[in-house]
């Protein structure tokens, strides 16, 4: 019996996370629309998964989707800033729309709790640091704007209809599966990606921004937690991170220490919407949701430079 759903589930974090599932529950229903996410991302499941293809706008395939579920990891979203600084409209239909579309269909069904992926962007660039719950969110882009009032809705559904939700505010989630030829692909794959190609990385800006970067097995393992943790589900929100504060340059030495070769990068104009620091607060995950990473940066960005080294081999 399938009991847990995953929107975007065919995505990275997705993906990921209906892969945990699979191997501890032994079936994960997805649902994605396959505009970003892919196929192949979830073929080591097997029968495993149950894929549905589908909107998050689509209230019918929604309905569809949560029969029998009791759980809801809601993932599906708009995920590139750029992109959502030229389309605005389309990331509201979304990334709004969608998670009010996804909480209507779990609250029809049943469902137990929902689990939010949110995003450290609702933060925006207030100068204040370590980013914690309690801060007045200022977000400085649409995609931040929209995950802040998925959000709410969120706690609404919680308060108002008795489905117990929860959202992680996710900061810089990196780990296989990751794309780098996407023009919307995060830093970290694209400097992989270049450096094992041996061509200039690109940095958008001076390269002394900052990151909270956590492994994708810490996103996962903090949606499952969440999902489980007792005492939760009013529509609360927890950082998800490492809790450390690491700049661009240095991201890069040490993804060239992982791939045994640098490249100079090449400075480019700053992005619209681009924040200048981050770094979590995570100590509300660690006191109520048992939340803590579990290996060292160094030795995550070690294991995701081996792991696209291997991938680019296998697909050769």
């Amino acid at each position: 019996m399938i009991e847990d759903l995953v929107t975007g589930g065919a995505g990275f974090i997705g993906s990921n996370l209906a892969e945990r599932i699979a191997r501890e529950r032994g079936a994960v229903r997805v649902f994605d629309d396959l505009s970003t996410g892919r196929r192949e991302n979830l073929a080591p499941l097997g029968p495993a998964v149950e894929l549905r293809v589908g909107c998050v706008t689509d209230p019918a395939a929604l309905a569809e989707a949560m029969r029998g579920v009791r759980r809801v990891f809601h993932l599906a979203a708009m995920v590139a800033v750029e992109r959502t600084v030229r389309e605005p409209l389309e990331a509201e239909r979304i990334n709004v729309l969608g998670t009010l579309r996804v909480l209507e269909a779990a609250r029809a069904a049943g469902v137990e709790r929902i689990v939010f992926a949110s995003s450290a962007a609702v933060y925006g660039n207030d100068p204040a640091l370590p980013k914690h719950e309690t801060m007045r969110p200022e977000p400085v882009s649409p995609y931040g704007v929209t995950k802040l009032a998925a959000e709410h809705y969120v706690r609404f559904f919680a308060r108002e209809h008795g489905l117990r939700g929860v959202s992680l505010r996710f900061f810089n989630v990196f780990g296989p599966r990751q794309d780098p030829r996407s023009p919307y692909a995060a830093v970290i794959p694209r400097f992989l990606d270049a450096l094992l190609d041996g061509r200039p990385p690109e940095i958008f800006g001076d390269g002394r921004q900052t990151r909270d970067f956590c492994p994708v097995e810490d996103a996962v393992e903090a949606c499952l937690r969440a999902a489980a943790a007792p005492g939760v589900g009013d529509g609360e929100v927890f950082n998800i991170g490492r809790g450390e504060e690491t700049d661009l340059l240095h991201l890069l030495d040490g993804l060239a220490r992982g791939v045994g070769h640098r490249v100079p990068p090449r400075f480019l104009a700053p992005r619209p919407g681009d924040i200048r620091r981050s770094v979590a607060d995570i100590s509300r995950a660690r006191e109520r949701l048992g939340f803590a990473p579990v290996e060292p940066l160094a030795e995550a960005l070690a294991r995701t430079a081996r792991w696209y080294e291997e991938d680019r081999r296998c697909g050769a």
